[in-house]
């Protein structure tokens, strides 16, 4: 497949963007309303597709004890019953000093935690099953919010090969391929990324690498995505 390289320096929300960062920046006070709740890490997230952490918190972080979960939406429900953390800091899945390299850090298997991190709250992510999909065509707009305006040096996207079923199987490196690769990003809240695929078709992983550029910190999201 051939990769495509994009540069791009977004300071400005696009307008259709506006409902997740009004979520987004209301989490924190939201965390502050619920016993229990960790207090949530100035990061961000992909937000479109949503992540799996950042997608459980949007259904679920108002109504997060309904037992209608468990048959609604069971992959959000284990991860619920796992570590409720891993949703309400569904901005927080980074680890520090990998150093570029990935492949070393974050095990097969793994992807999804980021090798679990440092905190091991997002083990749940790694489970295999029927997480919720985002409908997307072939060709998309990826959306992360910077909570904190880190700005990125890069942002890796791959998306999981045809054949891989991320309902059935643990997700590793192999099953990847590399769609696009950007440049930097100013610090900002708000960064799209342009991806671009051919000949994929039902239930995909994409996985997005971000290297923020105010340390060496790097988050590594799956989303859960359906080609039409």
């Amino acid at each position: 497949m051939r990769h495509a390289l994009t540069c791009h320096d977004h300071t400005k929300p696009r307008a259709g963007f506006r409902p997740a960062l009004l979520l987004s920046v209301l989490a924190a006070l939201l965390i502050s309303l619920v016993p229990g709740a960790g207090t949530a890490a100035a990061h961000g997230s992909v937000v479109d597709p949503a992540s799996r952490n950042y997608g459980c918190w949007l259904r679920w972080g108002s109504d997060f004890q309904n037992p209608a979960m468990a048959q609604q939406d069971p992959m959000c429900w284990q991860a619920w019953q796992a570590d409720p953390n891993a949703m309400w800091n569904w901005n927080g899945l980074y680890r520090n000093g990998s150093a570029g390299n990935f492949q070393a850090v974050v095990p097969d298997g793994q992807l999804c935690s980021g090798g679990r991190t440092e905190s091991g709250r997002y083990n749940s992510l790694d489970a295999v099953g029927p997480w919720k999909t985002t409908d997307v065509p072939a060709n998309f707009t990826l959306r992360l919010y910077d909570q904190a305006s880190h700005g990125a040096d890069y942002f890796l996207v791959y998306v999981s090969r045809q054949g891989f079923d991320p309902a059935t199987q643990p997700l590793r490196w192999s099953d990847l391929q590399l769609v696009t690769r950007t440049g930097r990003y100013a610090p900002s809240q708000n960064y799209s990324i342009d991806v671009r695929t051919s000949g994929l078709s039902g239930r995909h992983v994409v996985y997005t690498i971000w290297q923020a550029s105010h340390m060496d910190q790097t988050y590594f999201l799956c989303s859960d995505v359906n080609f039409r």
